[in-house]
């Protein structure tokens, strides 16, 4: 009579089995099943047959590497994407449309309107992303000016001013900024070109580029979803730890946008306003009349009525109305109570000027993004409610809007 014997992952020990053998409850791992035949009472068969498989369990991760976001007057639009597993398949839709079987690259029509493109990723094992990587955009007629969102940010909440726990950056990623005047732009344990490049592109994605100068302690900088033309520093005598840091972008139409970082000394009225006069005396200097200009970032002013205000509006629009929350207050410090921060336009910029719109929500002067006021917080997720009250948040972000090109 002809038996079966099996060992299971690797074992030497062989124990009478039927066919079929069923395992059940198996974890996460590599498995194997030996079996032989074995005449009863006689000799084993010496080439066991042997069959090995895995168990995963994990979900693959999908990363959107390119495809547009904010507005596009293209008639289609190109997404491509990858997983972290090798052999991953995928799964597109857009907006509210069931998932379908798809490929990178990925052409899509666009139509009017705002939209959503959502990806997942499913490994050999039919694991499912649970969390598709998404990307926002708005398809517009032809010749229609496209919306470029200005943000100023000092919004660090970690250790050695840094943005590393998180909620700045969940603000930053709520927001969908073009054009980023990022102060402290710190982010540890190693705060490296590579650690700062993953936090960029795990922010803003992929296609955004930066500039960041060097050997600061606490470095201003420049994040741009548009090409930087040009990027560089001017020195702030008055400050040991941080230097004026700007960018010339290539914006939607003709003319290029710079866009200056600026991180003013909390001193006094008086040291502010000599940085100030540096400054204006740089820009006068070194950016064309004839190109956009935008100034943003951490003034550290005690009222709008600040001497270093007075001096940029020689060149800057520094009149009212100002960026206000939901609640009309302009007031950017962490107690909402001065007017630390900044987005100033000089006037051909400012004539571009549109309301922010965020959702269903509309801030025709620029919005103050504070997370305790702001709903519904649906619109600027993954912000979280209390992320601009974190210990160490000094500071509240403030969103411009621009219309540019064609």
């Amino acid at each position: 009579m002809l038996i079966f014997e099996c060992a299971t992952d690797g074992g030497a020990t062989f124990t009478a089995c039927t066919s079929p053998v069923t395992r059940t409850g198996l974890g996460a791992g590599s498995y194997s099943l030996r079996v032989r035949a074995r005449w009863q009472g006689g000799e084993a068969d010496a080439t066991p047959a042997e069959a090995a498989w895995t168990v995963d369990l994990t979900a693959p991760d999908t990363t959107i590497t390119g495809g547009p976001s904010g507005d596009t007057n293209q008639q289609t639009a190109t997404f491509t994407f990858s997983s972290n597993e090798a052999g991953a398949t995928f799964e597109c839709k857009i907006d509210a449309a069931a998932f379908a079987l798809c490929a990178s690259p990925h052409v899509v029509a666009v139509t009017l309107g705002a939209h959503t493109f959502s990806v997942r990723a499913k490994d050999g094992a039919g694991n499912l992303d649970a969390t598709p990587a998404t990307r926002t955009y708005r398809g517009v007629a032809a010749g229609t000016p496209t919306r470029v969102r200005l943000v100023a940010a000092n919004i660090t909440s970690g250790n050695q001013q840094s943005y590393d726990p998180g909620h700045g950056g969940r603000i930053l990623a709520g927001l969908k900024p073009d054009i980023v005047m990022i102060q402290e732009f710190n982010y540890f344990p190693t705060n490296g070109t590579a650690e700062i490049r993953a936090w960029v592109t795990s922010i803003f994605g992929p296609e955004f580029s930066f500039y960041r100068e060097v050997g600061a302690q606490i470095p201003n900088g420049i994040i741009s979803r548009f090409p930087i033309l040009d990027a560089g520093t001017w020195q702030d005598a008055a400050a040991s730890n941080r230097e004026f840091v700007w960018a010339r972008i290539d914006v939607p139409g003709p003319i290029d946008l710079w866009a200056v970082s600026v991180h003013l000394l909390t001193a006094s009225a008086s040291t502010r306003n000599s940085e100030a006069i540096e400054l204006r005396n740089y820009i006068n200097m070194f950016v064309p009349s004839t190109d956009y200009l935008v100034l943003g970032g951490d003034f550290n002013t005690d009222t709008r009525s600040e001497a270093c205000i007075s001096t940029f509006g020689s060149i800057l629009s520094t009149a009212a109305p100002y960026p206000v929350d939901q609640n009309n207050n302009g007031g950017t410090s962490a107690n909402r109570s001065k007017p630390y921060d900044w987005v100033l336009l000089d006037p051909d910029l400012k004539a571009k000027q549109t309301a922010v719109v965020i959702g269903a929500s509309s801030y025709p002067s620029g919005l103050v993004m504070d997370t305790r006021v702001y709903t519904p917080l649906s619109e600027v997720s993954p912000a979280l409610f209390g992320d601009s009250a974190a210990s160490n948040m000094q500071h509240m972000a403030v969103v411009v809007d621009t219309l540019l090109g064609p």
